[in-house]
């Protein structure tokens, strides 16, 4: 039986769109003194997504990461959005000077945003927002800063903090804070942290990403 013209058309369509996927490997190092990162998610997307606006609040999946290093409430958001073409997680805490390796598929000119909570912070995290790839043969390097969710007071008190170190509560749904994403001010040692095992100066990660062979 003769195939219609717009069945063709489709199958031309998923087969480009196959062909035209590609694997990247992006590998992200702790380059803070005294920091540790939760599980990092990295995304692969169209240039009209974006994890966050600088100076507006917060989503609240955004949030759950920042506060709590929760990165399931991000990934669906994300996974949800047909312009986001995959979503992976890293798995364990990340140590200064260490590095990690996350492989996500996209296409050539795929956009890439990484975001982790830093601990102990209340509301801290590191991220990239919409960031190019690589060319063919090329890696692409980036240093990010740290960033404050804005959702949570900077209390530095261990009730308010998860993670090793402090081993507190990770999200306050009752709680605000600035009410807008910022960069960070680091540990000024005002609660049960002390700034000279914590604080720091940005960058706190560099991120590289290069097709996978």
């Amino acid at each position: 039986m003769k195939k219609s013209t717009s069945a063709v058309l489709f199958g031309l369509a998923l087969a480009s769109s196959a062909a035209s996927a590609v694997n990247f490997d992006v590998t992200i190092t702790n380059i803070t003194r005294g920091i540790v990162f939760t599980p990092f998610l990295v995304a692969t997307h169209k240039p009209a997504v974006s994890l966050f606006t600088l100076g507006s609040p917060a989503s609240t999946e955004l949030s759950a990461l920042a506060e709590g290093g929760d990165t399931a409430p991000l990934k669906a958001l994300l996974k949800g959005n047909p312009k986001v073409a995959d979503v992976q997680t890293s798995s364990g805490l990340l140590e200064p000077g260490k590095s990690v390796t996350v492989r996500v598929t996209g296409a050539w000119d795929s956009r890439f945003s990484v975001a982790a909570m830093l601990l102990p912070t209340n509301d801290g995290f590191a991220a990239l927002d919409g960031v190019y790839g690589p060319f063919l043969g090329q890696t692409v390097s980036y240093e990010a800063p740290a960033y404050d969710a804005g959702s949570e007071p900077n209390d530095e008190l261990c009730a308010n903090i998860p993670g090793p170190m402090c081993h507190g509560q990770g999200g306050s749904p009752t709680e605000s804070g600035e009410g807008f994403v910022h960069i960070h001010a680091g540990i000024h040692g005002i609660g049960d942290l002390t700034a000279s095992d914590y604080d720091w100066r940005n960058p706190v990660v560099t991120v590289s990403i290069k097709r996978a062979p």
